[in-house]
């Protein structure tokens, strides 16, 4: 069905070149910003006389083809003033434009396009997009302006808990989110154990996530995409801005290497709270510190270059005796490349690796794990005209995984070097998107992406009888490990399993009228990576391994219907949908499963199904000086293992279960007031259901010893999980005549103080002797001060 589905959208495609054969003429350019030369996403082009329009790609290129005639350019951003000019379309052309930001003459803020705004005509649904702006007023732990913090307020979106990192979408798993940072992958997104996240918001331009409707150009996760482009630096004139908080500093440097032409950006953050612990006879650190830069360089109007790059680390420790250490680090050299005024290029080489390090002293050894991959993609837009765009193209990702390597930390340790087996993969995919505007009121998106992941050899592999690694004890009715009855060797030049499969993406939006629209979207994904974890969020411990021999690819099929409207020249927005995900061979884990240094991964790991359905409301207010949102998902997200003959009961005797970021109720309310020019609020309540969990229902007495025995997988739920935050914003009025810039930002986390529980856990009070719960909080309420600067 899926070859015929992709047979189907090919022959539909080159129908639809031949019918649009005929071409007129083509206006086309860059759209930057004035003063810094820096390159702005998602500017709209209208031409009003057509009522038609297009937005600037990823690298602020715009190309539009319109018939002979005299028209007025409409270009319009958030907090920049438009621009109307009158052209006469007689000949291709190409016209750039530079937007200057907007200047307020009266106290009241008035902006005239707001990028936040949904797009009602266009087929692309299930998509949120925050600019920085917004997210540097949203209030957060200890007032670090944080980007995974800020989607957590958006609906369908939820985290784990309180310094629990990773996010949830649609309630699927955190392993299921791609996220990128300039195309590369970033494989953990949090800081402190999920306290901060990696991004710095100084050095980001534009942050785009992806919950359904999926692009084709983008694969290898099931949830969702969110994708992140950092700026590019100023090529005008050197600009200096930071930030001073409570916890961490940072700082940012851009400016030009030539004008107009080149230009860097440097950027550093870092947090010294550790510093503090000795005064109070600590000897423990716990800290971050990260690195964004860039370069771009301008070859000709035809040609950019440009060089990217992140490293972060973080750093806890007790004493001297335990030390962690893990980051992300990551580059991307690309080359974008205009091959004709319809026709962009870009050629990428991206590295991504991700290391996992601890030092055991008190035990004499060192722990070294993580993942690497080499990236080459080429992709391409392609503008046949104003109602017609193509994006195609191919990208292939080497990986390297190791999950882990002990080496002894002194001669007198006592421990031997163990390297566990190290594994290689190797992914390939094509694609083809298209965007396709059917008529005034129906618009179109199709695509199809082939993804084939080849699992290369590996020195050593286990060898099972009727190739089977879990066993199942029908006497005890639970899954066991089964043992080896040899060992192959492969090889790293072979291939243990092949996968490969066809992608098709489609969606469709129906105008009823210029304020309101439906839209329907059908996806299917294939992920290829799963991250080892029985935890209810990723730990920096956690490990990654790949498709092969006895782990299957996880599958997606999701469908959504939505329904969009505008209200009042869209000083108001509301978009409802509704959503149903069925996901095949999601990993699930035998009772007691050890996923710590183990080398045979396989003997714990059954494939089971996963499915999530739901219902999402985000209602907006746009305009003036009171903004924000309201976001609503009602939704459920299961599980379940059945047994692989009607000899097994299956995990949890086959039935569906709760997965740990099932939360049926999740709501989200965000509030910004700019009073005047000198002070402006902002205050968001958040509130969601208590995660599923396991309580002990009993227990039993064995040689002296007290036992709990649990129920079923995930009945139970930690309490629900609410709390309020604001934060006011002080700039003096000093600033208006000063080269230097400053801003206070006051804020209060957990505004009462509410105890919201990570975890729950039973124990046996030494006074009593009575079984009791006890309940752990990370954090009561937590008021910060940050001083913000520019330059």
């Amino acid at each position: 069905m899926i070859r015929s589905i992709g047979i189907t959208i090919f022959i539909f495609f080159i129908s639809t070149i031949i019918c649009h054969a005929q071409q007129k003429y083509t206006l086309s350019g860059s759209i930057t910003e004035e003063n810094s030369n820096e390159t702005l996403i998602g500017v709209t082009v209208v031409v009003p006389e057509l009522n038609t329009g297009i937005t600037t790609n990823e690298y602020g290129f715009y190309s539009i083809t319109l018939p002979e005639g005299k028209y007025n350019i409409i270009v319009s951003y958030l907090g920049f003033e438009d621009i109307s000019r009158i052209i006469d379309l007689n000949q291709n052309t190409k016209l750039d434009f530079k937007l200057n930001e907007e200047v307020e003459q009266l106290e009241e803020v008035v902006v005239t396009e707001n990028v936040e705004k949904m797009d009602i005509r266009k087929p692309q649904m299930s998509v949120n997009t925050l600019s920085v702006a917004t997210i540097k007023k949203i209030p957060v732990i200890l007032g670090e302006a944080d980007i995974i913090k800020s989607i957590l307020l958006l609906p369908g979106v939820t985290n784990a808990g309180e310094g629990a990192s990773g996010f949830n979408v649609r309630g699927g798993a955190a392993d299921q989110n791609l996220i990128l940072l300039d195309e590369a992958t970033i494989f953990n997104s949090s800081h402190l154990f999920g306290f901060f996240s990696v991004f710095n918001p100084d050095a980001i331009k534009d942050i785009k996530l992806y919950k359904g409707g999926i692009p084709a150009r983008y694969g290898g996760r099931l949830s969702s995409v969110l994708d992140i482009f950092q700026k590019e630096g100023n090529s005008r004139e050197l600009k200096i801005n930071g930030g001073i908080g409570a916890v961490a500093s940072r700082l940012l440097v851009e400016g030009p290497i030539k004008k107009d032409k080149a230009a860097f950006l440097v950027g550093g953050r870092a947090s010294y709270a550790h510093l503090f612990l000795p005064l109070f006879d600590v000897d423990n650190t716990a800290y971050f510190y990260d690195l964004n830069t860039k370069l771009n360089f301008k070859i000709n109007p035809n040609n950019n270059i440009f060089l990217s790059g992140y490293f972060g680390r973080d750093v806890f420790g007790i004493s001297d005796s335990f030390v962690n250490t893990y980051g992300n680090a990551v580059g991307n050299l690309r080359w974008n490349h205009l091959f004709s005024d319809k026709l962009f290029s870009n050629l990428s080489l991206i590295y991504s690796d991700y290391y996992y390090g601890l030092k055991l002293d008190f035990v004499g050894f060192n722990w070294n794990s993580g993942i690497r991959n080499f990236n080459i993609k080429y992709d391409l837009k392609h503008y046949v005209n104003d109602k017609f765009q193509v994006n195609y193209g191919i990208n292939n990702i080497y990986y390297q995984f190791n999950p882990g390597k002990i080496e002894p930390s002194n001669k007198d340790s006592g421990i031997l070097e163990e390297q566990l087996n190290q594994k290689y993969a190797n992914e390939f995919a094509a694609y083809i998107d298209v965007e396709h505007r059917l008529s005034d009121k129906l618009s179109m998106g199709y695509g199809l992406r082939f993804s084939y992941f080849n699992r290369l050899g590996q020195d050593e592999l286990n060898v099972y009888e009727n190739n089977n690694p879990v066993r199942f004890d029908p006497f005890l009715l639970i899954y066991q490990e089964a043992a080896p009855i040899g060992v192959s060797n492969p090889g790293r030049k072979g291939s243990l399993a092949t996968f490969n499969n066809f992608e098709p993406r489609v969606s469709l939006a129906y105008t009823f009228n210029e304020k309101s629209s439906i839209k329907g979207s059908y996806t299917r994904l294939a992920q290829y990576l799963h991250l080892l974890s029985n935890t209810s969020s990723p730990t920096p411990l956690d490990v990654w391994t790949p498709s092969g021999p006895f782990v299957k690819p996880q599958l997606l099929d999701q469908y959504a219907l939505g329904y969009f409207r505008n209200m009042k020249q869209g000083d108001y927005s509301i978009e409802t949908e509704v959503f149903y995900k069925d996901i095949q061979n999601r990993i699930d884990y035998i009772d007691g499963a050890n996923l710590i240094a183990n080398n045979a991964i396989e003997q714990v790991i059954l494939n089971g199904e996963a499915r999530a359905y739901g219902f999402e409301l985000l209602f907006r207010k746009n305009e003036g000086k009171l903004q924000g949102w309201l976001a609503y998902t009602l939704s459920k997200s299961e599980q379940r293992t059945p047994g692989r003959s009607n000899l097994e009961s299956g995990i949890n005797f086959g039935n569906w279960y709760n997965t740990p970021y099932d939360k049926p109720h999740d709501i989200s309310l965000f509030l910004s007031y700019d009073l005047n020019k000198k002070w402006s609020f902002s205050g968001n309540f958040a509130y969601q259901t208590g995660q599923p969990t396991n309580y002990p229902i009993g227990q039993f007495e064995f040689q002296g010893l007290t036992i709990p025995y649990y129920g079923l997988r995930n009945k139970e739920r930690l309490p629900d999980y609410h709390r309020v935050d604001i934060s006011a914003t002080l700039t003096p009025r000093k600033n208006l005549n000063k080269k230097i810039k400053g801003e206070w930002v006051f804020s209060i986390y957990n505004l009462y103080n509410k105890r919201n529980a990570a975890s729950i856990n039973f124990r046996r009070n030494q006074d009593t002797g009575v079984n009791e719960a006890v309940r752990t909080s990370i954090f009561g309420i937590v008021p910060a001060v940050t001083y913000n600067f520019k330059f």
